[in-house]
């Protein structure tokens, strides 16, 4: 058994039945791969204590580590703590340290707990709890036959938190030759996966410097990787060679994000925007007020879902509604402009579109959108032929607009830097 041999098992009957899809196995192995650590298997197993007990009396013999979420809950489907009890052959009872953990995460908020939660604190008899600072729920570490546990709970968003505080710090200390690595990560837009890779000058990057792709869509993720004491310098090499060729193309990097970025750009070039949606449907808006301080940027933002919207709050006028419907160029030109004119913002930008499966005709098929911005310039605007589902033609339709602010917001710097260097 290698000391590096690290296996997830993950529990419930929702992620054998496709109603949830298991996201903690990819987020473990993610962030095992950037701390040196392989991760050698994962299993998926019901809700049901034999099949539980099996998958770990299986894991204990081949693995050194074993990472488990899932089935810590207080619900009579949550069989975990009970199956490891089985396996490993200790009794369970109630844990006074991960009662207490449970005690006081209701006491925190002023909640009343329900005596279903104290099956929470009924562990392994030589369990040591883990706290869980986002829910109700301990997790707990157990050693068996030179095997190292660690249970979590299924919740993403209270598993990664747990792991990378209780768990990662062991591993580290118990392999000790492990090198992490530095990743940089970048959002691209605009260009499909094998162009991208296409156009990175692989041939010229530095020695020990990996190249990985990943999905967000529509956005493409170009991940940059290295590992021992000089990965930052060689990521910074390797990172001027990929703006070079790609820097137009980049949205965000790293914990950034796409909306975030645009949402800074507006605030330091003094720019207002103002937002009409039809087939997003109010997504545009969404993205961008995720952010703090987007009313230093954003006026105002509508939802003109009906031709009557469009009429009343855009002044798009009736005859271009009949001649050429709310689905054309002349409309979202109609919106925009009408937008920008009762806001009084630098921008206002437009969509609207056929997101879908309804609506279409044989001139205008499902994805068929137009897109338009206003500015002191005038009007612009184009048609797209998106595919996919409604979700995707409505995210990819707010993306595309993104892009559309953020370039307008470029040229704007741009133009506004080359207007201060001819004054010096």
């Amino acid at each position: 058994m290698n000391d590096y041999d690290i296996a997830v098992l993950t529990t419930g009957d929702e992620l054998l039945s496709g109603e949830l899809t298991d996201t903690n196995t990819g987020t473990i192995a993610e962030i095992l791969a950037l701390n040196g650590f392989r991760l050698r298997c994962s299993l998926s197993v019901p809700d049901q204590e034999k099949e539980i007990s099996a998958a770990l009396s299986y894991l204990v013999g081949h693995a050194r580590f074993v990472i488990v979420t899932g089935g810590l809950g207080s619900t009579v489907d949550d069989l975990t703590a009970r199956a490891a009890a089985r396996t490993l052959g200790q009794p369970l009872v109630i844990n006074e340290e991960a009662l207490a953990m449970v005690r006081a995460w209701f006491a925190a908020r002023n909640l009343q707990m329900e005596p279903n939660n104290e099956r929470q604190a009924l562990l392994p008899q030589q369990a040591q709890p883990l706290r869980n600072r986002q829910g109700t729920a301990p997790g707990f570490y157990l050693s068996h036959q030179g095997c190292e546990l660690f249970f979590l709970p299924g919740v993403p968003k209270e598993m990664k938190p747990m792991f990378e505080q209780e768990v990662l710090p062991l591993l580290r200390r118990r392999v000790r030759d492990a090198v992490p690595l530095q990743q940089r990560i970048y959002k691209l837009f605009g260009l499909a996966e094998p162009r991208i890779d296409r156009m990175i000058p692989h041939h010229r990057l530095p020695p020990g410097v990996n190249v990985a792709f990943g999905l967000d869509y529509p956005l493409v993720l170009v991940k940059l990787r290295a590992g021992g004491r000089e990965a930052n310098d060689l990521l910074d090499q390797a990172e001027a060679l990929l703006i070079r060729e790609l820097g137009d193309h980049i949205m965000a990097r790293d914990g950034e994000t796409p909306e975030g970025m645009v949402g800074k750009m507006l605030t330091g070039a003094g720019l207002t925007l103002a937002l009409a949606e039809s087939c997003t449907g109010g997504l545009l808006a969404a993205m961008l007020t995720s952010q703090p301080g987007a009313s230093a940027f954003l006026e105002r933002g509508a939802v003109t879902y009906a031709d009557s919207a469009k009429q009343d709050w855009l002044k798009v006028p009736p005859q271009i509604l009949q001649q050429y419907g709310a689905v054309s160029e002349q409309c979202a030109r109609a919106m925009a402009a009408g937008l920008r004119k009762a806001s009084g913002t630098d921008l206002a930008v437009a969509i609207t579109g056929i997101a879908g499966p309804d609506g279409a005709t044989v001139d205008k098929p499902v994805g068929t959108v137009y897109i338009a911005l206003a500015a002191e310039n005038g009007v612009h605007a184009k048609r797209y032929q998106f595919s996919g589902d409604r979700n995707r033609v409505q995210r990819m339709s707010a993306f595309m607009s993104l892009e559309w602010i953020r370039r307008f917001a470029l040229q704007h710097m741009e133009r506004e830097r080359d207007q201060h260097g001819s004054r010096l």
